[in-house]
């Protein structure tokens, strides 16, 4: 089933960490197609300005409602769950809350648990809390996961992000298998932002980097992209374009298949080799 089968159907659209970012553009983009759509993130200024945002878009008589969640409780899932399917069926669920904190390989123990607790956990418990649910309804329906491209190519410097979302590409693939394999007329897919200027940026990056992409950018990138049935959606920005991620992802997969030595794009013995493979895709 493709993504305008679930449209044309109707429904709700279930956003989580909808107060900002991604999130909250991808709400509003849902809104504007006629779905209902439900807002889930933590309470607060942020969640609230959203709702307001989304329903003055929304088609008149839609469900526009803001449902206070963290992810990392699964009490409060199972009531997001309860409220989006008591307000209709549910078209698209969109596990989008995520979070980045600094970790090492060997430090920050407690920044890797919340991490893996709210990118991995939060996703895999709004996948159990909603797709037995959605699969019982029997209507075309989409599942979205975010992603992070730091969980297809790795880089060092934060292992514990990148463990996280790398997590998160294997889980919905494992999905999207799954779905596939039951003849559910529902689909998953997983999104990959590229450089997008957002709230978790700004706290550490005050001005848009000419490099970034809005939030709007890659929500629209990402919906044109699951229009057409992709089910690995990364988007680019200013400076990395659709070639370079697919090079910087077929490195990556060639360490594996190349016994090359771990993170080998940023090993000096291959810095050289990598940099021609991303210019020219030839080795």
């Amino acid at each position: 089933m493709s993504y305008q089968d679930a449209i044309e159907a109707g429904g709700i659209a279930v956003v989580t960490g909808a107060a900002s970012g991604v999130g909250r553009a991808a709400a509003l983009r849902f809104a504007e197609t006629g779905l209902g759509v439900i807002l889930a993130d933590l309470p607060g200024e942020n969640l609230d300005a959203a709702t307001a945002e989304v329903a003055a878009a929304a088609a008149p008589g839609a469900t526009v409602k803001a449902v206070a969640t963290d992810v990392t409780s699964d009490a409060d899932i199972a009531a997001l769950a309860d409220a989006a399917f008591a307000a209709g069926p549910v078209a698209v669920l969109m596990n989008n809350a995520g979070i980045g904190l600094p970790t090492g390989s060997w430090e920050q123990q407690e920044n890797w648990r919340r991490m893996l607790d709210v990118n991995l956990l939060g996703v895999l418990r709004g996948v159990h809390a909603f797709v037995p649910r959605m699969i019982e309804a029997g209507r075309p329906s989409v599942v979205v996961n975010t992603g992070s491209k730091q969980g297809i190519t790795t880089p060092p410097g934060n292992p514990g992000y990148n463990a996280s979302k790398a997590a998160v590409r294997v889980l919905t693939e494992q999905l999207a298998h799954d779905l596939r394999q039951s003849g559910a007329p529902i689909s998953a897919h997983l999104f990959v932002p590229g450089f997008t200027y957002t709230g978790m940026i700004a706290a550490f990056i005050p001005e848009k980097p000419p490099s970034a992409w809005t939030s709007e950018q890659t929500v629209d990138y990402f919906l044109g992209r699951l229009a057409k049935g992709d089910f690995y959606i990364l988007c680019p920005d200013n400076d990395v374009d659709e070639t370079r991620d697919r090079r910087r992802a077929e490195w990556a997969a060639g360490d594996v298949a190349e016994n090359r030595p771990a993170l080998s794009r940023w090993h000096p013995d291959f810095a050289d080799a990598f940099a021609s493979f991303e210019k020219t895709g030839k080795r």
